[in-house]
């Protein structure tokens, strides 16, 4: 299902990358497009993941650097029964966390050094078990190769106005205006549909692998409310990387249900409580932590759990 619905969506963005070259350059354009789209897919499946790491300045850590949120990553994954990722850091004040990778044996998970220092312990094990639940349900290159290639269209519909005068686009100064306006918001409106789509199923199984459903609930509404009021300057100058973190990083996203690019938190908060019951008699993936962190990471050292 998980490679049916990847192909799908290349086929869907490849067909909307060709049909934006067709606008700005008719029929040669538009066999432009499907080749650099096709070289775009398969460039996007191996690489991808390091671009949107590249892209948010994420660092790598290690035992050694970070071993509190290393140790707490690689005992979920266990718990998982998933190969261990790679652990990445993003010095950014704003809390927030995504998941990346074509595949669990070539995952990266990435968080925040604002998670880290503004959510307890128990939080941060539900927020990164919810992106190990991603890479489990293999929707982490799907999400990846989307902000790719959404990136690309609203790139190539920038240019569309420098072609405007172009004798060979067949809508002229229309087609222009199709490119420049329909083709992004198409782009944005598959990874709305993927991303609100994937979250729920993410949270529950997030919520089974950390095992506190009301932690993870907990860090949800802390996360969505500094959102709203630090700004994440990478994931504003990389909006189309919007729909992989936990929670959406855009300061200027206060549009309604329809344009949203990921469930209502309050929805999410309510269904992870529901499940509270369920869970209470299991232990947890982690131990309850009060004390501080391990060692340093590359911002410097972590301030307490709260």
């Amino acid at each position: 299902m998980n490679i049916m619905r990847t192909a799908m969506l290349l086929a869907f963005m490849t067909a909307l990358f060709m049909g934006v070259g067709y606008l700005i350059g008719g029929s040669g354009g538009m066999m432009i497009a499907f080749f650099v789209a096709a070289a775009m897919n398969l460039f996007s499946y191996w690489n991808s993941d390091k671009m949107v790491l590249r892209m948010h300045n994420a660092v790598e850590v290690d035992e050694r650097s970070a071993p509190e949120y290393y140790g707490m990553v690689r005992d979920l994954a266990a718990r998982a029964q998933l190969p261990m990722p790679k652990v990445y850091l993003i010095r950014e004040d704003q809390p927030n966390a995504f998941a990346t990778g074509r595949n669990p044996q070539n995952a990266a998970v990435a968080a925040t050094t604002g998670l880290l220092d503004r959510l307890s312990y128990d939080e941060v094990a539900g927020v990164m078990a919810h992106e190990l639940a991603h890479v489990q349900n293999r929707d982490t290159l799907t999400m990846t190769i989307t902000a790719t290639i959404a990136g690309a269209i609203s790139m190539l519909a920038n240019f569309a106005f420098f072609f405007r005068g172009n004798n060979n686009n067949p809508l002229g100064f229309i087609g222009v205006l199709v490119a420049m306006i329909v083709a992004p918001l198409a782009a944005m409106m598959v990874q709305m549909a993927i991303s609100r789509t994937r979250e729920y199923a993410a949270d529950r199984r997030g919520a089974e692998i950390s095992g506190s459903p009301q932690s993870l609930a907990s860090a949800l509404n802390k996360i969505a409310a500094s959102a709203g009021r630090l700004r994440n300057d990478n994931a504003e100058r990389n909006p189309a990387t919007a729909h992989m973190f936990i929670i959406n990083p855009l300061s200027g996203e206060k549009m309604d249900n329809l344009f949203s690019t990921h469930p209502d938190t309050q929805n999410r908060i309510a269904a992870l409580m529901k499940m509270q019951g369920e869970f209470a008699p299991q232990a947890r993936a982690t131990p309850s932590r009060s004390g501080p962190w391990g060692g340093n990471t590359p911002s410097g050292p972590r301030g307490p759990w709260s």
